[in-house]
């Protein structure tokens, strides 16, 4: 039964995969605890220095700083982030269908557009589009990134910004929602955008400075610009493994839908056989 043979070679081949993709569910589970609880662990720290940078952009200090000037805007800058690795879903698709949109919106704004990417797949695509002028990536941070592997990243955007050869600064990247949802976000990082401020602070005020206002702003809004872009990172840390969990979870079950059918299929051509084997004996009898 040649027909049968194939049908369950097929089977075969497709509970192979599955077994796969199981697999790789648990270890993404696995993974997105840690990374999630990474995340969860940094974001009072980003949250807290952005509440306090837009506060700074509404203050009045004897010093101020170019990343809290705005200009002109002729040319920004973008930071993408992605994955390394696919088999997580629509996660990098969807990243770079609003990064797109965006750009389209500036270049028909008459706005140039200068791109830095960290992770593999923003590189890849990004790195193939001929429009795009890509100036520097980063990738293979792996699942546990440190600061300090995105410092160069950065401060090449950051110096393109303080010598004037961008006007503005912004992050793309996946905000993790829940494990189903995780949501594409652009965000602007330079000049800082001003705050909510409490109501009783009207007027002129300022923080007050030790040693001086140029040395702590200088570090402190640099410091922000990483901390922002490094909550981006482990935020889509956070969402690869969910949106991977949540994809090897329906592969898995999709594997079983078509197992289910292959198996009627076969059952079906089995029987078949076996009545057209009983018709050729009963008809052979039936000569003698």
């Amino acid at each position: 039964m040649a027909v049968g043979k194939e049908i369950r070679t097929k089977i075969g081949s497709i509970k192979n995969t599955q077994k796969i993709t199981r697999a790789m569910e648990m270890v993404a589970a696995s993974k997105m605890r840690k990374t999630k609880d990474r995340m969860l662990a940094t974001r009072p720290y980003s949250k807290k220095i952005g509440q306090i940078i837009k506060h700074l952009a509404q203050a009045n200090p004897e010093y101020k700083h170019s990343f809290l000037v705005e200009r002109q805007v002729k040319r920004v800058g973008i930071i993408v982030i992605s994955s390394d690795r696919g088999l997580c879903g629509g996660l990098n698709s969807n990243l770079f269908r609003k990064t797109l949109a965006q750009i389209i919106q500036w270049d028909k704004a008459n706005i140039e557009v200068d791109i830095c990417t960290i992770g593999t797949k923003a590189f890849g695509f990004f790195g193939n589009l001929k429009e795009i002028n890509l100036i520097g990536q980063v990738s293979k941070l792996g699942d546990t990134p440190h600061q300090h592997d995105i410092v160069g990243i950065i401060k090449i955007m950051l110096d393109a910004y303080e010598q004037g050869r961008i006007d503005e600064l912004h992050v793309v990247s996946n905000e993790f929602v829940n494990t189903m949802t995780q949501k594409p976000t652009v965000e602007k990082l330079l000049p800082v955008v001003a705050g909510e401020l409490d109501e009783s602070l009207n007027g002129h005020w300022d923080y007050i400075y030790e040693p001086d206002a140029k040395e702590v702003l200088d570090h402190l809004l640099t410091r922000y610009v990483e901390s922002i872009v490094y909550q981006g990172l482990v935020e889509n840390n956070a969402c690869e493994q969910a949106a991977r969990m949540v994809a090897m979870k329906s592969a898995s079950d999709n594997a079983g839908n078509i197992i289910s059918e292959l198996q009627l299929v076969y059952n079906k051509a089995r029987q078949a056989a076996i009545t057209q084997e009983i018709s050729e004996i009963v008809a052979g009898a039936a000569a003698v």
